[in-house]
């Protein structure tokens, strides 16, 4: 017998034959069941299920720190809705032992688990392996729509491997530029490239959205969430509890102006660290009533570049990579940050904290219009001069507890499944593409 059914995904009607008895469908499900059928105009087969009560399928992908801290909201967003939603957790372990402390603290259930972390990998054979593994689940699962965030090859891949089985993409953070493709290395590259796959572009501000209407980007594609790091901020600093070690060195420099460094990128790479780090160092010497904290990075170059530049200095404090909360707390008890970190850019201003941007461009101008952060570029005799300005006058500092935070309240997890909910672009995603 032939029947004719509207798709709820593809918004076309489709012609196929229905089986005589379930028996004969692939599986049966909770609430309907499922066919594989051809479509007349194409060689493809699509997979259409039909359900008394249709709750979307997504899948959320993540594989390094920014993204788990990002997407955390978001999860258990989608999880408090699960009359709405069926979510599906993947980590691709792009970082393998920075990931796991940040899972742990946002107990997030993990589905699926790549553990793709080598020593020494090309970004192409991250991404390769990411496609290859993230297939397999996409096959299986067959999700309504792929969450990724930011400018990762883990998001990168995710958005690739969806849009090869036809999946709805949706972009957490979208809409970032630097203006130079090539830097940041390979993000800035990555984030141009989701933007042209995906179909919802969960953006943090309206700089943001306007930079994506400027690319030819649909308005109604395009949503104003603010950033979930906010809300992740909010989140742990009502319930965080500190290591004693973080306690302990927060007691024995609390007379101390405190600087949080924090560099890893790979511009940053070389003589212009090694500069900036002497620059720091020299600082701390000439001002006693300075210190600084460096959780350092694992990345080989960064360590070899502390072992080079970083003389024992009493006032020097070289830490391992910190769980969210002490890092958080470390950030809320400085007097100034110093980073090239994109996520640092959004995490300073949401705590009130002057930030000095160990870049020569940013992604986030918004930290600088709202008079947030200065950027330093590839120039440590500014970094300097900033520093020493900055001592010798608190104005700056003092006034950021006057500005409104250019990322958000902390409600883009709610806005960003909102979105989701409502929504009509899950229905006409194949029109749109």
């Amino acid at each position: 017998m032939l029947q004719v059914l509207r798709s709820p995904l593809v918004n076309k009607t489709l012609q196929f034959q229905m089986p005589n008895s379930k028996r004969n469908l692939s599986r049966t499900i909770e609430n309907g069941w499922e066919a594989d059928f051809p479509l007349e105009t194409s060689d493809l087969k699509l997979k259409v299920k039909c359900h008394s009560k249709r709750r979307l399928k997504v899948l959320v992908l993540f594989g390094t720190r920014p993204e788990v801290i990002k997407l955390a909201p978001v999860i258990h967003r989608l999880k408090l809705e699960k009359q709405n939603f069926l979510t599906t957790v993947v980590s691709s372990g792009q970082h393998a032992d920075l990931l796991t402390p940040f899972i742990n603290l946002f107990r997030l259930k993990i589905d699926y688990a790549f553990g793709v972390m080598r020593r020494n990998q090309t970004p192409s054979s991250v991404c390769a392996k990411i496609l290859t593994l993230l297939d397999r689940v996409l096959k299986k699962e067959n999700p309504d729509i792929v969450l990724v965030q930011g400018d990762t090859t883990t998001a990168l891949a995710g958005a690739m491997a969806a849009f090869h089985r036809g999946i709805a993409v949706g972009h957490v953070e979208a809409g970032l530029r630097s203006g130079n493709a090539v830097s940041p290395f390979p993000e800035e590259m990555n984030r141009r490239l989701i933007s042209q796959i995906a179909t919802f572009h969960f953006v943090a501000t309206q700089f943001n959205y306007e930079t994506l209407i400027n690319e030819g980007i649909n308005a109604r594609q395009i949503f104003v969430t603010g950033n979930p790091v906010v809300d992740a901020l909010q989140t742990i600093l009502k319930k965080a509890v500190c290591k004693s070690e973080i306690n302990q060195l927060l007691s024995e420099t609390h007379r101390l102006k405190r600087i949080l460094l924090t560099t890893h990128r790979r511009e940053s790479f070389g003589k212009i660290m090694h500069e900036n780090l002497r620059v720091l160092q020299d600082f701390v010497a000439r001002h006693e009533d300075t210190a600084v904290f460096f959780p350092v990075h694992p990345n080989p170059a960064v360590k070899q570049a502390v072992q080079i530049i970083f003389q024992k200095h009493p006032r020097i404090y070289l830490l391992n990579p910190l769980e969210y909360p002490d890092f958080v707390t470390l950030m809320a008890n400085s007097w100034m940050v110093v980073s090239d970190s994109g996520g640092v850019q959004e995490e300073a201003p949401s705590l009130g904290k002057p930030l000095l941007i160990l870049r020569e461009n940013t992604e986030r101008p918004e930290t600088i219009m709202a008079g947030a952060a200065q950027l330093v570029g590839d120039n440590p005799q500014k970094l300097l001069r900033l520093l020493e300005e900055n001592y010798a006058n608190d104005d700056w500092a003092n006034s950021l507890k006057q500005i409104e935070n250019p990322f958000g309240n902390g409600t883009a997890a709610a806005k960003i499944v909102e979105a989701l909910s409502v929504s009509e672009l899950l229905k006409s995603q194949t029109a749109d593409h």
